[in-house]
């Protein structure tokens, strides 16, 4: 199969396309014929070697944890599914080599959802990562239509989920981004603050008494959030450890098929959008990944590996 890969750290430049071997399909896991990957940061940050001390790598790593595709096989007693299914999966495993940015991908079952008729296989690899960051963040926040919520970063990646999934709860949200967002955050129902210089006091023209929670998506507030969260307040970041020595949690989103199952089911009754910025050919990855990067773009960028 055709497979973009990389055989040491590097920036993006360094991804060739080679011919890997099919991959196998173990007891519990499908093989799954990829028709999109999603890039993310964490896609050139492990390229460069930015989480070596935290997962085992095996070169040649194919890189890509998001997908959407096609049934190919399935493995011994995995009744969930069949072959020509339609289906996603967040595909992150213990071991980084095996990746999505490729014709083909093993994944185990049980981080498989199947994608609704009405999704489009851009919108179903375009959530996975960042939509389940987002849900698993909201739910260890607990957040409910009494909150109100700060979102640092709310029209990044994982943003964009949060501020969506935290208004469909019927919290009050609040989130920080550049002005050239505020309008599409506005109309998801979010009250958009500007970044920069005295962030926390025009956060606290819209919530006076503070704010009942904190959604951290980028790293680098915790001043700003101690600053406006109100008494029995909660915290939580995906970027910043020391939040926990401030009472907040820490969170790595997990590869959940159920979940993931959940999110398409709301992107289907249009509860949530998917937005997405680019699509490039499979041999084009390091294109998509440094316009990641740079942010260059706002919204998913996409690799179709079937071209």
């Amino acid at each position: 199969m055709r497979a973009m890969t990389y055989s040491q750290y590097g920036d993006p430049s360094i991804l060739t396309l080679t011919d890997r071997p099919l991959p196998k399909v173990a007891p519990g896991a499908v093989r799954i014929n990829v028709m999109r990957a999603a890039v993310n940061p964490v896609d050139w940050k492990l390229m460069g070697g930015g989480l070596d001390a935290v997962l085992d790598v095996l070169f040649p790593v194919i890189p890509g944890w998001d997908v959407a595709g096609v049934v190919d096989a399935v493995g011994a007693d995995t009744p969930e599914f069949s072959v020509g299914d339609r289906v996603a999966s967040y595909a992150r495993k213990d071991v980084v080599s095996g990746g999505t940015f490729a014709e083909y991908v093993s994944v185990p079952a049980t981080s498989v959802a199947r994608i609704p008729e009405t999704v489009s296989f851009d919108e179903a690899a375009g959530l996975p990562l960042a939509g389940l960051t987002a849900l698993r963040i909201l739910e260890t926040l607990e957040v409910t239509s009494d909150d109100t919520l700060l979102i640092h970063a709310a029209s990044g990646g994982v943003g964009t989920f949060a501020s969506q999934l935290a208004a469909a709860r019927g919290a009050t949200v609040i989130g920080t981004a550049s002005p050239k967002h505020h309008e599409r955050l506005a109309g998801h129902g979010i009250t958009p603050v500007e970044y920069g210089d005295d962030l926390a006091d025009r956060v606290r023209e819209h919530a006076p008494d503070g704010v009942t929670a904190v959604a951290d998506l980028v790293g680098g507030q915790l001043e700003t959030t101690l600053a406006v969260l109100a008494d029995g307040g909660r915290h939580a970041s995906v970027a910043d450890p020391s939040v926990e020595e401030h009472g907040g949690r820490i969170i790595w989103v997990r590869p959940d098929g159920e979940r993931l199952a959940r999110l398409l089911a709301l992107v289907a009754d249009g509860t949530v959008a998917v937005p997405v910025a680019g699509l490039y050919p499979l041999a084009e990855a390091a294109s998509a990944l440094e316009a990641n990067r740079t942010g260059a773009v706002s919204g998913k960028v996409l690799i179709d590996a079937s071209r």
